[in-house]
């Protein structure tokens, strides 16, 4: 089993694998080390890149997200009896695996975050019929874009670091699919899944508890962040306010995920409603604990409720998929009280945060930059005069299997906010920068 797990399907035998290194270490190495997990450091979380030093970044996101990951990959490794059997490769669970799998999860996010994703799939479509999405462009850039000495394609990441990252092991470009992996990295997932004989539409233990922990650090330090900028006011007058209630239904109810929650089987409004309540009162009792202090109250507040989240992650059966499912559970069944709970603190960070009109003004921005920076590089005899040296020569390298439309969306995604806003800059403000800056 150890061997099909970590097996590197881009990448020849080598002598390093012989190193006193195990294989994930090597993964997780190629992962840090990598301009792409560098750059998350410049992309937005809630608040755009660069917003002030205390906001969190995709990369403080994802360092986070990991540390999450693997402690709780640590207890269930030594307290959960069915993990010992070893009995599938996609039924294990390795801290390593899940850390690398937690670090790269959102290595395929563009500058400015969703609305850049969103501007990018828009353009696409609209004239070439391609799709841009968030969760397969991390497997381009894993596979495809990024560079590492001795291979000119890709990181060549281990089979179970892959399937780690594999939340939604499906073709994007299916009808009606919304997320997925692109077609030619789906060829290689698709062929590690029939090694592993994965069922089909199922993930991996491993990238079901990356997923989780993902939303956990959402869900308690992007509020954490809210509250550190004044979005989320921590008093009654806000957390009644009856407009937010109905904000935050609206959200719940169009989610496309919404009927995994069974929402039907509650009062939504509610238990929407007694949500903030405990949450008001919670925070009322932690600011007298520690003294009236603010900072001191916000981290207890977003410590307290990751242990609470992270302590009841655990595996049962998933009988409708023949499969196991790892997930908050409560008496040995999903706790889907829990579960709720945390959908609903995640829709307040959004409701409050991104929804923020302030907000939505510097995304309106976002999608100018976007957009003006597509038009000036979509046409190939013009765009190819203005674009990196070395991204035109890997072009010219990779370009019959890479179509202009799709070339020009991996280098937009690939830019930091701040440096998405200085090509914008010289391209269209009246201040320009300098020729002998490096790109």
């Amino acid at each position: 089993m150890n061997h099909i797990r970590k097996m590197r399907p881009g990448e020849a035998v080598s002598s390093k694998a012989n190193e006193e290194r195990d294989e994930f270490e090597r993964d997780y190495a190629r992962l840090i080390q990598s301009p792409a997990f560098r750059r998350l450091q410049g992309k937005s979380q809630v608040f755009g890149a660069g917003s002030g030093d205390y906001y969190r970044t995709r990369l403080t996101h994802s360092l986070e997200v990991a540390q999450i990951a693997r402690e709780v990959a640590k207890r269930l490794e030594r307290t959960n009896p069915f993990l010992q059997k070893r009995e599938h490769p996609g039924l294990v669970i390795d801290p390593t695996v899940v850390e690398c799998a937690s670090l790269a999860h959102d290595f395929g996010h563009p500058p400015f975050g969703h609305k850049g994703e969103e501007v990018l799939n828009h353009l696409l479509m609209k004239e070439y019929g391609l799709k841009y999405e968030g969760n397969a462009q991390n497997f381009r850039i894993l596979m495809f874009l990024e560079k590492r000495a001795g291979s000119d394609s890709g990181l060549d990441l281990t089979a179970a670091v892959l399937l780690g990252i594999n939340k939604y092991p499906f073709l994007i470009e299916e009808e009606g699919r919304l997320k997925g992996v692109y077609g030619a990295e789906w060829e290689t997932i698709k062929e590690i899944r029939r090694a592993w004989n994965m069922p089909v539409g199922c993930s991996t233990l491993e990238a079901q508890l990356m997923d989780l922990c993902d939303d956990i650090a959402y869900s308690a330090h992007d509020i954490e962040d809210g509250i550190r900028a004044g979005k989320i006011q921590m008093n009654a007058t806000f957390f009644e306010d009856g407009r937010l209630l109905r904000h935050l239904v609206m959200e719940i109810l169009n989610d496309p995920n919404h009927a995994k929650f069974e929402w039907e089987q509650v009062d939504l409004e509610k238990m929407v409603r007694q949500v903030l309540s405990d949450y008001l009162e919670q925070w009322q009792q932690i600011f007298a604990e520690c003294n009236r202090e603010a900072s001191r109250t916000r981290r207890e507040m977003k410590a307290r409720w990751v242990s609470s989240f992270a302590n009841r992650v655990d595996i049962i059966d998933d009988s409708d998929k023949g499969w196991k499912k790892l997930t908050l559970v409560k008496d040995g069944a999903e706790d889907l009280n829990l579960l709720r709970t945390m959908e609903i603190l995640k829709k307040l960070a959004w409701v409050t945060l991104i929804k923020d009109f302030r907000v939505q003004r510097l995304q309106k921005r976002s999608e100018i930059i976007v957009e003006r920076l597509w038009d000036s590089f979509i046409n190939p005899d013009k765009g190819q005069w203005i674009l990196p040296p070395d991204w035109m020569d890997s072009y010219e390298r990779h370009k019959g299997k890479w179509s202009w439309p799709r070339f020009i969306a991996d280098y937009i995604s690939g830019m930091t906010d701040a440096y998405a806003e200085k090509v914008y800059a010289e391209l269209f403000a009246s201040k320009s920068g300098s020729i002998y800056e490096m790109d």
